[in-house]
């Protein structure tokens, strides 16, 4: 599933939360659900991202038996009426990510890359599926109350080689990692400029890339606006910018406009 130099593939965004920041509250239902899930694949997704914990900027946490009783009828009800459809689960906690698996997950999006849970990269590796490696730097909580780097590429970089390297040592085989820098995620403006400026950095680590920016609040900033439903523009084009750079894997909410961008940017990268 985690391949390089392979066409780009689009993660779908689906929060069963009811505080998220751009989508809270709009899939609490298994219909509601279920045809969002309809249109991405009309729209070209390749993965849905199934998470029952919103992680935006001053969340609370939510606990294992929540996300479980939020994410699990939503996993199964995916894979029963869309079996070729691949699914992740989004989770630090390995209790839910087990569920989510047994469920119909193939994929853990973990943006804690193991150091929330200690069990989860030996949960990643006993039941041989690909895991997604994020960096941030404290809590949903706390992680915007004051973020500080010296050089924030060379320290994202640094974090998620350990992270790899923690990995490997798990048993989680090479080609079931991927890794992302975590945009916004613990990150000032300007730290999320250099990243997005350096992405062939992170996909020179060897591993497929994960780019995460859909409709995030340090773009709303930059455009001048302040909704999030309003910055699908500005989400496609860090979309296009990251095929150039060499990502192959984009988390979005809106997969119609990342789509064409993606395509479109492939093919410009190929000539």
């Amino acid at each position: 599933m985690f391949n390089l130099n392979t066409p780009p593939k689009l993660m779908g965004i689906l929060n069963v939360t009811p505080d998220s920041f751009s989508d809270g509250g709009r899939y609490n239902t298994l219909d509601a659900a279920l045809q969002q899930v309809d249109l991405m694949l009309q729209e070209g997704v390749d993965i849905v991202d199934v998470g029952g914990e919103s992680t935006r900027p001053g969340s609370e946490p939510v606990s294992a038996e929540e996300q479980i009783r939020r994410v699990v009828p939503v996993i199964k009800a995916i894979h029963a009426n869309f079996p070729a459809l691949a699914i992740s689960i989004d989770t630090t906690l390995s209790k839910v990510a087990v569920a989510g698996l047994q469920a119909g997950a193939v994929v853990i999006n973990d943006i804690s890359a193991g150091l929330d849970d200690e069990y989860m990269l030996v949960i990643a590796a006993a039941h041989a599926c690909p895991i997604i490696l994020m960096h941030k730097q404290g809590s949903p909580k706390t992680m915007q109350d004051n973020p500080k780097y010296c050089d924030v590429v060379f320290e994202v970089k640094a974090h998620l080689q350990q992270r790899i390297e923690a990995a490997l040592a798990a048993g989680i085989k090479a080609e079931r990692i991927a890794v992302d820098p975590g945009i916004g995620f613990g990150k000032r403006k300007q730290d999320n400029i250099a990243l997005l400026a350096s992405l062939n950095q992170f996909v020179d680590l060897g591993f497929p890339v994960l780019l995460g920016t859909s409709r995030k609040r340090f773009m709303g900033s930059i455009c001048h606006v302040s909704e999030p439903d309003e910055l699908v523009t500005a989400t496609a084009v860090t979309t296009a910018l990251g095929v150039m750079a060499g990502v192959t894997l984009f988390r979005v909410h809106d997969i119609k406009a990342n789509r064409q961008a993606a395509d479109i940017a492939w093919a410009i990268k190929q000539a």
